[in-house]
């Protein structure tokens, strides 16, 4: 089904920066009622990189998010342009937060983040045949960085540890492609 049902009577921009445009949209509803709905634009593509070795270990990223007021473990993110290679993206995040190196990136999920008050597109990839390099994460990050088997990455994420949404979806879709013997 591909009919909107929402009809956008105005639309003005409230805020803009180098990463998101907010606009508020006054709208009559699929019920017929007036209303606003407001939507937030990325103007990047959200990159995740779930590294795994050989020994079936990972890399999560420690850091302080400022929306949550909370630490949050996470896969090595950020954000890609449009109209660049987002493989080219996730290997430049990879090496940023953990000095790796893959030589295999894999495609496993694209997802909207949250697709009720924004556009952001995530896309996430496996990286695998990794070497170790020096990591030079960008000068706002302040990032802790372990090494643990994935088994314990995967428990986080059923124990509510880890609660990034990107990760989680990363955990999870390579846990049953372990399982399925994918991988």
């Amino acid at each position: 089904m591909n009919n909107n049902p929402w009809q956008t009577l105005n639309s003005e921009e409230k805020y803009n920066n180098n990463w998101i445009t907010v606009t508020e949209h006054q709208v009559i509803n699929p019920s017929g009622g007036r209303g606003i709905y407001g939507e937030v634009h990325f103007k990047n593509i959200a990159i995740g990189v779930l590294p795994l070795n050989e020994q079936h270990y990972t890399w999560l990223v420690g850091q302080y998010r400022y929306p949550l007021k909370a630490y949050s473990w996470e896969v090595p993110k950020g954000g890609g342009p449009f109209g660049t290679d987002p493989v080219l993206s996730a290997k430049r995040e990879l090496m940023e937060e953990t000095g790796l190196i893959a030589k295999q990136l894999t495609e496993i999920q694209r997802m909207h983040l949250s697709n009720s008050v924004s556009d952001e597109l995530a896309i996430i990839y496996l990286a695998q045949d990794l070497t170790q390099g020096k990591a030079a994460p960008e000068e706002t990050e302040d990032l802790q960085l372990i090494k643990i088997p994935f088994a314990k990455a995967y428990e986080m994420v059923l124990e509510g540890e880890i609660t990034d949404s990107m990760s989680v979806a990363a955990i999870l879709k390579t846990y049953i492609m372990i399982e399925k013997g994918l991988i």
